[in-house]
């Protein structure tokens, strides 16, 4: 059985003062897109005001705010600022890891079954491309998906292309040990950590992927369009980038000689860094919502929202509802499987209730942060049995 690490924290009253949320509404989905911290709309307004400035803007603002960010992505990680680059999306993230691991014909890349599309679509094309194929990975009625992984990685697998937990449920996947067999047959480790970077513990010295990719949106409270991409050292130094930004280049921050075109790129995984990442508006919100998950800290967040699911598994195992057991699943997100299935017009019950959760697959997905207290857990109870 995965252990995980809900124990590992201190756990943090609520903090819904910080967020822009009404009185009487119940938000659960922060797996979908989080709330506004108050802070980061201030960071973002102070921005577009800066802007209307230009003349303001100097050569070393083009760099100095990225900086900041790749520094705090870091640290949110766990690693060193050499090895983040900022990126829009995912499914750019994981276009770079397939323009550089090495997929030949006839091998396999394994993914999960019913995972996130931006982890599914790049690699049925290079699959095409190579005329490799995709190896979906199903899980066994009571078993894990670490356990399917570990047996259905072979010595013809190129790719383990995965996320760190389901999307639906919040089961979670052993990265580590999934790494120990990826690297034991040569396949390269690509992961996509939407559903857990800044609520969930990543150790990366341990896990050792090639790529791992996150949007910054969900758990990582920031704007829609900045994301944040591990590199390994290897990628790093060898790696080949999908967009060739000046930005990215050698000695760039000198605007003098840009027309002495460089070949060398700036250091570690800059060169992976999107075109125009130095987001003049987005970057300044990003590093405010970076700053406040350091400062709670991703450990204790994880353990207080623990504290929440825990309390809707028991209110749904009492309901007859199917979830995954404690030990399986991440502690920040929940999905609820209902035996007959999920009851007619329940969402819309729980809309009309303000109460938002999703819908996920055959799963009521509930996905709570520090602006939830035990209150609406306990407020919200009775509408999932309606």
């Amino acid at each position: 059985m995965t252990r995980t690490p809900h124990s590992t924290g201190n756990v943090i009253p609520s903090q819904r003062e910080l967020f822009e949320i009404p009185e009487g509404l119940t938000f659960l989905n922060c797996a979908n897109m989080s709330p506004q911290l108050r802070s980061v709309t201030a960071a973002g307004l102070e921005a577009v005001k800066a802007k209307a400035s230009a003349w303001k803007i100097t050569p070393p603002d083009w760099f100095s705010d990225t900086e900041t960010l790749r520094t705090l992505a870091a640290q949110v990680l766990e690693t060193n600022a050499e090895s983040v680059a900022l990126v829009p999306s995912v499914s750019y993230g994981i276009a770079i890891a397939a323009a550089n691991v090495r997929v030949e014909r006839g091998q396999s890349i394994v993914l999960l079954h019913e995972q996130f599309p931006s982890n599914v679509y790049a690699w049925r094309e290079l699959a095409r491309r190579r005329e490799a194929n995709t190896h979906t990975i199903q899980r066994e009625a009571g078993g894990t998906w670490t356990q399917a992984l570990l047996e259905g990685i072979d010595d013809n697998t190129a790719v383990v292309a995965i996320p760190h937990c389901h999307w639906t449920d919040g089961s979670v996947i052993d990265l580590v040990r999934v790494g120990e067999r990826a690297r034991a047959v040569g396949a390269a480790l690509v992961v996509d950590a939407s559903q857990s970077m800044g609520a969930y513990p990543l150790d990366i010295a341990r896990i050792q992927p090639d790529f791992l990719v996150s949007v910054g949106y969900k758990w990582l409270l920031g704007p829609y369009s900045i994301g944040y991409l591990y590199v390994s050292p290897h990628w790093r130094a060898n790696g080949t980038p999908i967009d060739y930004s000046w930005l990215s280049r050698k000695d760039s921050d000198n605007f003098a000689s840009l027309v002495l075109y460089q070949d060398e790129y700036r250091s570690g995984a800059r060169r992976f860094d999107v075109g125009e990442c130095s987001n003049f508006v987005l970057v300044p919100m990003a590093i405010a919502a970076l700053r406040q998950i350091l400062a709670w800290g991703v450990k204790n967040i994880q353990q207080s929202i623990s504290v929440l699911t825990n309390m809707i598994a028991r209110e749904a195992a009492g309901l007859g509802c199917v979830i995954p057991p404690e030990g399986d699943r991440v502690g920040h997100m929940i999905g609820v499987r209902f035996p007959g299935g999920i009851p007619d017009q329940l969402g819309k019950k729980l809309s009309d209730a303000r109460i938002y959760v999703s819908t996920r697959g055959n799963a009521i997905r509930i996905a709570p942060h520090l602006y939830n207290d035990k209150a609406d857990v306990e407020g919200s109870s009775t509408p999932y049995g309606t």
